[in-house]
């Protein structure tokens, strides 16, 4: 099959229809991936960097990849979701790649699949592969979708692994706990191959798989870290200290964590992937991510932040503690039913004075009423019920004053419509 009239947009359509679950399905293993990828005659012929985690993944991936860029290599970065295009997902030198690249990619998938019926991100992981092999790269970094053992992801086989952090998400499909959580996502070690843990309290089931199989386990406030300093930070990895550092241009503490984890790999990696510190420097200044505690410039402060999973919006919390005053804030909440909804009000709802829930698109959204009626029974105030985050992020601009501030959050799709309503795309 070479393709479809309609180009990437047919094809993304096609990859919906593929599986029973459609675009939002998940059905977590292996055997579909492997067997398509022995077919394409898939190689990893450059290192592979994996990163996992509950949170920070994608910030972690993006640093990883600006500052490999800045030393002048080659790179290909797969990422999930994506905030405005599918493209997004797929970068090739720090470019998302072009509609032609995917929709030939996703052709010899397709040529190769056989009667396996695929999931949307299983294609989309296999073709982002295809991409990368046409590019010749030099590293490649691949941020685990759910999981970790079972992810699509894990078929390739890593010259390093990161589990940036541990926390309660996606509980369905990976566990009750952390125990079960972290256990799910170590299996993407393997042995000898360094595994880097930014996670301060790792899970005994992650610390203890790592050892079983022989993984060259390095953790955060162990084996590598970081200090803040007033105008600067110090990373440290054995009697090794490393100062002088600028904060990551990606806004929040916990960017801390996250580059401290990039910056591990690359000590792992110093052998086949050496980097000089001016590298680091630049790519830590350099480094962009849309909807991590991006604030988008004008009055009111705009705020957006995926935040969808208690852990996360604890650090929007602290992080918006940190911004500098105002007046009141208008928060747009938009969410998916299967989150931890209370959990997520909970966590930020000192911060926020006015609510403003609205619907996502889609059959897994909460509803308006629905996040309006959590809301409400923990005394928050409510300004209205919306259809859509366009319609909140309207209606909090009307309302909010010059010293306010609007948050908008929860979710990807929350972030990605409102990026699209305040007409700023990243």
């Amino acid at each position: 099959m070479s393709g479809f009239p309609g180009g990437l947009d047919a094809w993304l359509a096609h990859l919906e229809a593929l599986h029973p679950r459609g675009s939002a399905g998940i059905e977590l293993g292996l055997e579909r991936v492997a067997a398509v990828k022995a077919r394409l005659g898939q190689r990893e012929t450059c290192p592979v960097i994996l990163v996992a985690g509950t949170n920070g993944k994608g910030s972690t991936c993006a640093m990883l990849e600006r500052i490999l860029l800045a030393a002048g290599y080659r790179t290909g970065l797969y990422t999930s979701p994506h905030l405005l295009r599918y493209n997004e997902r797929v970068r090739v030198n720090g470019v998302a790649a072009d509609d032609a690249s995917l929709c030939g990619a996703f052709a010899r998938v397709e040529e190769m699949r056989g009667d396996d019926a695929l999931t949307y991100f299983e294609f989309g992981t296999l073709a982002a592969w295809e991409a990368f092999a046409a590019a010749h790269l030099d590293v490649i970094i691949l941020e685990v979708g759910l999981g970790g053992r079972l992810d699509a992801t894990n078929a390739y086989q890593p010259a390093c692994t990161i589990i940036t952090g541990i926390d309660l998400d996606h509980m369905e499909f990976l566990g009750p706990d952390r125990e079960s959580i972290g256990r799910e996502k170590a299996g993407i070690f393997r042995t000898g191959v360094p595994a880097v843990c930014g996670d301060p309290q790792p899970p005994q089931s992650l610390t203890e798989h790592a050892a079983a199989i022989g993984a060259e386990l390095r953790l955060l406030g162990r084996d590598f870290g970081y200090l803040r300093q007033e105008q600067q930070w110090l990373y440290w990895t054995g009697a090794v200290r490393r100062g002088g550092l600028a904060f990551p241009a990606l806004r929040g503490e916990r960017q801390l964590s996250n580059a401290a984890c990039a910056l591990a790999a690359l000590d792992a990696l110093h052998d086949i992937l050496p980097v000089a510190m001016k590298d680091i420097r630049r790519g830590l200044i350099e480094v962009e991510l849309a909807g991590r505690f991006q604030v988008l410039p004008g009055r009111p402060t705009v705020v957006l932040d995926v935040a969808h999973n208690p852990q996360a919006a604890r650090v929007l919390a602290a992080n918006l503690g940190n911004m500098g005053f105002h007046r009141q804030t208008w928060a747009v909440i938009g969410m998916l039913a299967d989150k931890d909804i209370d959990g997520m009000i909970d966590a930020i709802g000192e911060r926020v004075t006015h609510w403003l829930p609205c619907t996502l698109e889609g059959r897994r959204a909460a509803s308006a009423d629905f996040l309006a009626a959590r809301l409400e029974a923990r005394g928050m105030v409510v300004v209205g019920r919306f259809a859509s985050p366009a319609a909140a992020l309207i209606c909090a601009q009307e309302k909010a004053g010059e010293d306010d501030r609007i948050l908008a959050f929860g979710s990807f799709l929350t972030v990605a419509a409102a990026l699209q309503a305040h007409g700023r795309p990243s």
